[in-house]
């Protein structure tokens, strides 16, 4: 990708008032947000190709580790693409916290897609070993968002 095709990309997110733009292509990832300011923020990445038979998704890989079945985790994986927020509103404590116990449909998180708020509820009874998303960051479908381990 060059410096072109990002000035482009630019101008397509301020045309369609875009907050966000995720782009991969030959290998190479850009993320493009705009701040509260308005200024546009630029993460890029550069990940070597891999074959078809090689592709898994960041959430199978993490509930697939050896680790995880070895303890016999749950994996709580995003439903929809979205923004994962640990708590209702920014003056709220989190829903949950690590070494918590949660039950069968307990809101865990909230993701918001498309100006929606979506609870997340947990699937099974456990503690809560491990948070894997950071506050206010994007999630991508499948993507691991927490694992627990069923009591």
């Amino acid at each position: 990708m060059n410096l072109k095709e990002i000035k482009e990309l630019i101008t397509l997110m301020n045309e369609n008032e875009l907050m966000e733009l995720e782009v991969e292509r030959d290998g190479m990832k850009i993320r493009l947000r705009k701040s509260g300011s308005g200024r546009i923020e630029t993460a890029m990445e550069e990940r070597a190709p891999v074959k078809s038979s090689q592709v898994v998704s960041a959430g199978e890989k993490t509930s697939e580790s050896a680790a995880a079945k070895e303890r016999n985790l749950a994996a709580v994986k995003a439903p929809m693409v979205g923004t994962f927020y640990r708590a209702p509103n920014p003056e709220a404590k989190p829903y949950i916290e690590i070494g918590q116990t949660v039950e069968i449909g307990q809101v865990v998180c909230i993701i918001e897609a498309m100006k929606l708020m979506n609870e997340i509820k947990s699937e099974v009874k456990g503690k809560v070993v491990e948070i894997l998303v950071e506050n206010a960051r994007s999630v991508e479908y499948g993507q691991v968002l927490f694992m627990i381990e069923p009591v």
